[in-house]
């Protein structure tokens, strides 16, 4: 008679959970069966910039690129003290308002009056120090950005063009400096297109003045 033999049940190490055959069969079936945990999906890429945005970026960019001289030129006519940071504050204004322009031909004009506004601001603000000041300030020493704007043949005129009122100054700057019409300085300065005729004739008469009686 044949004899059989039954594996004999090896006993758990020291410490373990003890588990039924049953259980232990269905928990080795379910690790078997059960499906892989779903992997979840990569975090989805930053949404790009507004266009209008990119847009109003670029074209004050490019607006940079075609009249920052210029426009430093102006302010340093103008008798700004310090050109480079009035230019630099016209251009955050500009970016600031840039969605209520019309077009790029309004945004060159935006920024001229901004020139002017600041650097008349600007000089108000001297004149007032200036004038609380316990000793009379040094002359002023020029830039060396300031001075480079400048030939030497011009400079002479330029000192002579700073000692006239402002009105006057802006009105002879913009005319045969930037080569304006007057309807494009009256916006420029926020006043009349016969206003304008009346400060450049004015200014020019003080500057001629001026310069012969330096000779």
């Amino acid at each position: 008679m044949r004899r059989t033999i039954r594996p004999t049940a090896v006993p758990p190490p020291p410490g373990a959970p003890v588990v039924n055959g049953r259980a232990a069969e269905d928990a080795a079936s379910s690790r078997r069966t059960a499906a892989p945990a779903p992997v979840s999906a990569p975090a989805a890429a930053p949404v790009s910039a507004d266009p209008v945005e990119r847009e109003r970026e670029a074209a004050v960019a490019q607006l940079f690129d075609q009249h920052y001289a210029s426009m430093l030129r102006l302010a340093a006519l103008l008798g700004a003290d310090d050109p480079e940071n009035i230019v630099a504050e016209a251009y955050y204004q500009i970016y600031r308002k840039w969605r209520k322009l019309r077009d790029a031909e309004s945004a060159e004009a935006y920024l001229r009056s901004t020139v002017c506004n600041l650097t008349r601001m600007r000089i108000r603000h001297l004149q007032v120090a200036r004038r609380h000041a316990e000793a009379p300030p040094a002359d002023l020493v020029a830039s060396a950005e300031n001075s480079a704007l400048l030939r030497d043949d011009q400079r002479v005129l330029v000192g002579a063009l700073q000692q006239l009122p402002a009105r006057q100054r802006e009105a002879l700057v913009l005319r045969h400096w930037l080569g304006l019409k007057e309807s494009e300085i009256a916006a420029a300065m926020g006043i009349s297109a016969g206003s304008v005729k009346t400060h450049t004739a004015r200014g020019l008469a003080a500057l001629t003045q001026a310069m012969e009686a330096r000779r």
